[in-house]
């Protein structure tokens, strides 16, 4: 029997940074073991250039991302989510849809790069620490033996793997 594929939602409020990195990464990173998606509950309706900059220089997928609503995942017809990963503060402490077939959920909050103001170099230094702190994230989730463990296990790990290394402070947990 082929092990299944599973559908994982990285949500941020605006869609633009955190969790397009994210989403590119377990893309690339996933094999195919994962369906990738993001989503925002106040998108900005832009991917962040520098968003796109540091994947295409990781050499991850830069193309074909947008800024959508988190609610588009939450509608009849559209993809079951098997794990919903909030990845900004903001979005783990507001209430999210209800999501069809009641998913795993984690906080892995990182700091906001698209936050930092000053020159070009120090907002894509912001970037690229936010790519290394979800890409760690990332791995260690694919590391998981996720059809042997048990729900419980499952759920300690995911909040683990959210006090990784960068963890932004707020350990909200997502509704």
């Amino acid at each position: 029997m082929p092990d299944p594929v599973f559908n994982v939602l990285f949500l941020c409020t605006g869609n633009s940074a955190r969790s397009i990195l994210a989403e590119s990464i377990l893309q690339k990173d996933g094999e195919g073991r994962f369906n990738a998606f993001s989503a925002g509950s106040h998108p900005k309706g832009a991917v962040n250039p520098f968003a796109l900059q540091v994947l295409k220089g990781f050499d991850y997928p830069s193309a074909g991302f947008s800024s959508k609503a988190w609610d588009v995942f939450a509608v009849p017809g559209s993809p079951a989510m098997d794990f919903v990963f909030t990845v900004c503060d903001d979005a783990a402490g507001e209430a999210c849809p209800v999501w069809p077939g009641q998913p795993m959920t984690a906080h892995w909050g990182v700091e906001d790069p698209a936050a930092v103001i000053g020159t070009d170099l120090e907002k894509e230094r912001a970037f690229v620490q936010a790519f290394k702190y979800l890409k760690n994230r990332v791995s260690l989730f694919l590391s998981l033996p996720i059809s042997s463990l048990d729900r419980l296990t499952l759920d300690r790990r995911l909040k683990e793997i959210g006090r990784a290394e960068g963890a932004t402070r707020k350990r909200v947990e997502p509704s």
